[in-house]
């Protein structure tokens, strides 16, 4: 795209050969490059052979950069957006960036690439056809209210969750949609100690409960409730109970 000012790239979040060539290259011609840790990118562009200024662009400091970047932006400065790992705008800083360049006419890319809730929900064995991604659950506030409203949630649900968080989110999972719930737990994904551990939520928690210690980052997929709705009787009428598929005949017979 000619026109466009700012970059999102995607970069690896374990295995280093998951970078593409387009997304080197955008890195190789942009001015700046801005970064969640210096550190952690810099690392990066030294094994890509890449030497660009790094700007630090993270949660804590978004709203004061937001102003200056969109200067330098409209005056044709190019610049690529990175997290530490993994696709910017995904539970990571971004997208005030975005919305403020496209409200002032500035073009935008996203290249694609690593996103850690993929491959975890591939792994599963879950129904991926249709499926909700959640993100981190609120730490305290909101948080009950968030449970309660996905208990009848149909689709596979998609979490991202913290070491040090993860067995009180499981016991919390297995306490609101309910112990025999299937899920996985995956962490370390791409990296050489990457696990995938498939149960229950309840045989989940307990065997991460049971672990001297828990690193790396942690998705957790749950399978959607599968138990069929409850439905009230229509005053006057005798109550018809309906499969999941009815409405898909209904169309094929033409609505009768």
């Amino acid at each position: 795209m000619p026109n466009t000012v700012l970059y999102l790239v995607p970069t690896p979040i374990g295995n280093l050969e998951d970078i593409t060539l387009r997304a080197i290259r955008v890195l190789g011609e942009v001015g700046t490059v801005l970064c969640e840790d210096t550190r952690t990118s810099g690392r990066l562009m030294q094994h890509l052979g890449l030497k660009k200024p790094l700007l630090s662009y993270h949660l804590h400091n978004e709203h004061q950069q937001v102003p200056r970047l969109l200067a330098r932006l409209e005056q044709g400065e190019t610049m690529a957006l990175v997290s530490d790992a993994g696709t910017p705008g995904i539970s990571d800083p971004g997208f005030l960036l975005v919305r403020e360049c496209l409200a002032r006419g500035l073009g935008v890319e996203c290249l694609p690439g690593p996103t850690a809730f993929v491959p975890a929900l591939l792994k599963s064995g879950f129904g991926a056809e249709r499926f909700t991604f959640e993100g981190f659950l609120p730490v305290k506030k909101g948080r009950q209210t968030r449970l309660q409203q996905l208990a009848s949630e149909t689709r596979t649900m998609i979490f991202y969750e913290s070491p040090h968080r993860i067995v009180k989110t499981l016991g919390q999972l297995a306490e609101v949609l309910g112990a025999e719930r299937p899920a996985s737990v995956s962490r370390e994904l791409t990296k050489l100690f990457e696990e995938t551990v498939t149960g229950t939520l309840a045989s989940l928690e307990a065997d991460f409960a049971a672990r001297p210690s828990i690193k790396g980052e942690i998705v957790v997929v749950v399978e959607g409730n599968t138990a069929p709705l409850a439905r009230e009787p229509r005053p006057g009428r005798e109550d018809r109970t309906r499969r999941p598929d009815d409405d898909a005949d209904d169309d094929l017979d033409g609505g009768d």
